[in-house]
């Protein structure tokens, strides 16, 4: 894999990005593409290196997007520090690190987004109206621009992944969804940037999310299929911890459609929860 040793270069225009794009793809070269908000991890870096082997050319993008942030969500204090995180792209083997600004991704007035209405409102849709309308729009609006061959997401915002999946497979985008398997601490918190916001007794607190996950799936393993008592055993776990459970759902992996009452077939447990002020996503496929 390619190590990028020079400083990667950083576009801000969308015209130039996309100028540079189509020069890439009409001398044949695949580009891969990793949207994200910044304040990078390990689970970005994991998709930048997957990309950069993957492909030819690969563009990071670093946008904090408001449009999927509610009135009362964190968008003013969300954490940015470009030059760090190109600097980690680079090192990750990116070519490009794509930074817009809000004026020029969302130049007013603004009328056309993308929506799912069939699924947009479920899960953390319901508590955070307009959130996947806003993912999915921008998400859109990046495959216009960088106009990637694939695109690379990680796996634990598993609702949004299968919002994204289903509007490329609706839509016709000529874009490769690669998915990657949800990178951990130590404790097993998923890795994430809000996690930036936690306390470090609230960091030991959260590692009871995925301790309740596992034994779920243990006791599913075991025989035991009502929805209702795998699903109380994580909220009894979080709650123990000092959580406050936002919603915990049992769904089938191929529709996100809720499992009510007997588990069976590709599933797999969807939550939110609070430890502290800061919201936590999770998720663990039971088969």
């Amino acid at each position: 894999m390619r190590k990028n040793t020079e400083k990667v270069k950083i576009i801000y225009s969308l015209l130039t990005l996309q100028k540079f794009s189509k020069k890439m793809l009409a001398q044949g070269k695949s580009i891969g593409l990793v949207p994200t908000m910044g304040a990078l991890h390990k689970g970005h870096i994991s998709l930048i290196e997957k990309s950069a082997k993957d492909n030819d050319i690969t563009i990071v993008s670093i946008f904090v997007n408001p449009v999927q942030f509610g009135a009362n969500e964190d968008f003013a204090k969300y954490p940015r520090r470009l030059l760090t995180d190109a600097k980690l792209c680079g090192e990750a083997g990116a070519n490009i690190v794509f930074a817009p600004e809000p004026k020029d991704m969302y130049p007013l007035p603004l009328q056309t987004f993308v929506h799912n209405p069939a699924l947009e409102n479920l899960y953390c849709g319901a508590y955070r109206p307009g959130h996947f309308t806003g993912v999915l729009s921008v998400v859109a609006k990046l495959f216009n621009i960088a106009l990637p061959s694939r695109a690379y997401f990680g796996e634990k915002d598993f609702q949004q992944l299968h919002l994204i999946r289903k509007m490329v497979y609706d839509l016709n985008f000529p874009v490769k969804v690669i998915l990657a398997k949800t990178i951990r601490e130590k404790n097993g918190l998923a890795m994430s940037s809000r996690n930036e916001y936690l306390s470090p007794k609230e960091q030991a607190a959260a590692s009871s999310i995925y301790t309740g996950l596992l034994e779920a799936k243990k006791l599913y393993m075991q025989g035991v299929i009502s929805a209702k008592k795998l699903k109380g055993v994580v909220k009894e776990r979080i709650k123990r911890a000092g959580g406050k459970i936002q919603y915990v759902e049992i769904v089938d992996k191929n529709d996100l459609m809720p499992v009510k009452t007997k588990v069976s077939g590709d599933v797999a447990i969807l939550l939110a929860c609070y430890f502290g002020k800061t919201r936590l996503i999770d998720h663990l496929c039971l088969v």
